[in-house]
C-alpha cells in the first residue's frame, strides 16, 4: 500500500505498508496486490515538523475496502508474483589492447603490485631480509632491462606480443610467473578499440571490466532470448557471463524482486498546448520589461 507523503514528523517521503501472511486465502495465493492511496489524506490544521498530512476515518475505510475487495480498479492492481521478479545477468565485452615496450609504458611497471612485491620481505632476520630485498631489486632491474630488449613496435594482438616477451625472457634467462606476466601486460598495454580481441591461455575472450554491464531480465523471459533481442543487436561482441549464477537455483543471473509503484500507476499527462506556453512566455517578457522600466526610470 502506497500512502501519502508527509505523514510522519521526521520525514516527508511517502510511506509504504506491507501486508504479509503465510496463510493467504486461495484467491490471493501467488498474487500480489498493489494499492495506490497516495492522494487519500487531509491537511493538518497545524504542521508538526515534516508531518503535514494525516489519514481521516474515511480514508482508512477506503483503504481497507480496497484491500478486502481484492479487485482491479484505478487504485488497486493485482499481479502474479513473478511479474516483479527478474534475473540480473552480467554482460561482458572483450578486452582489446595494443602492446608496446616503450620507455613510458615500461615505467608504468613500477606501479604494478606484483612488481613492487619483488622488493618486499617477510624475513625476521635483518641480514636475511636485506639480502632478499637486494635480490628482488636485481630481479626488478633484470626485468626492466629485458623489456628494453623488445623492439618498441605496437602490437595490436596479444598473441603476437606474447612470443616476443617469452623470447626476451629466455634470452635473459628469466623465469616470469603468471602474475608477473600479467603485470607486464597491464603496464605495456593500452585500451584500443581497433585491436584484436584479447584471448586467454584457454582460448577464451578476456572480459573488459570497464565495459561490463548488467541487465535485469524478467523471470517470465528466457535469459538468452532476451539477450539476443535486447543486447546483441547493439553490441555484437558481447556475451552473457554464465558463471554469474544465483546461489539458490544455480540458474544464470541472480534473482531479485522490485516493486515500482510509479510504473503501474503512472498516468500520462499531455503537455500544455504550444499556444498557452507561448502566451505565458510573452506575459513574463512584458512583466520583466515593465520592471526594468521602473528601475531605469
Amino acid at each position: 500500500m502506497a500512502l501519502p507523503d508527509q505523514l510522519f514528523y521526521n520525514t516527508g517521503i511517502n510511506t509504504y505498508v506491507w501486508v504479509l501472511s503465510n496463510h493467504k486465502e486461495p484467491r490471493r495465493q501467488g498474487r500480489v496486490q498493489l494499492i495506490d492511496a497516495t492522494d487519500l489524506y487531509q491537511k493538518m490544521r497545524k504542521s508538526l515538523g515534516d508531518k503535514r498530512h494525516e489519514l481521516g476515518a474515511g480514508h482508512i475505510r477506503e483503504i481497507v475496502r480496497l484491500y478486502t475487495d481484492f479487485a482491479e480498479t484505478d487504485r488497486s492492481k493485482i499481479f502474479a508474483r513473478e511479474a516483479f521478479g527478474y534475473r540480473k545477468i552480467r554482460v561482458e565485452r572483450p578486452l582489446r589492447r595494443n602492446f608496446a615496450a616503450t620507455p613510458e609504458r615500461i615505467g608504468r611497471l613500477h606501479e604494478e603490485r606484483a612488481f613492487q612485491k619483488l622488493v618486499q620481505s617477510r624475513k625476521r632476520d635483518p641480514e636475511k631480509k636485506q639480502a632478499e630485498i637486494e635480490q628482488g631489486q636485481r630481479k626488478k632491474q633484470a626485468i626492466i632491462d629485458m623489456l628494453h630488449d623488445i623492439p618498441p613496435a605496437v602490437y595490436t594482438d596479444i598473441r603476437e606480443f606474447r612470443p616476443m616477451l617469452k623470447q626476451a625472457a629466455e634470452n635473459r634467462k628469466l623465469k616470469l610467473y603468471a602474475g608477473m606476466r600479467d603485470a607486464i601486460y597491464d603496464a605495456l598495454g593500452e585500451k584500443d578499440p581497433d585491436a584484436a580481441v584479447e584471448i586467454d591461455r584457454q582460448g577464451r575472450p578476456v572480459p573488459d571490466s570497464d565495459l561490463r554491464d548488467y541487465e535485469n531480465v524478467p523471470l517470465t523471459e528466457d535469459v538468452f532470448a532476451y539477450f539476443e533481442r535486447e543486447v546483441q543487436p547493439y553490441v555484437p561482441d558481447a556475451w552473457v557471463d554464465e558463471d554469474y549464477v544465483d546461489e539458490k537455483d544455480g540458474g544464470v543471473g541472480r534473482v531479485g524482486y522490485e516493486i515500482n509503484f510509479n510504473r503501474y500507476f503512472y498516468e500520462y499527462q499531455p503537455p500544455r498546448p504550444l499556444e498557452e506556453i507561448e502566451a505565458d512566455i510573452e506575459a513574463l517578457e512584458r512583466e520583466i520589461l515593465d520592471m526594468l522600466g521602473e528601475v531605469t526610470g
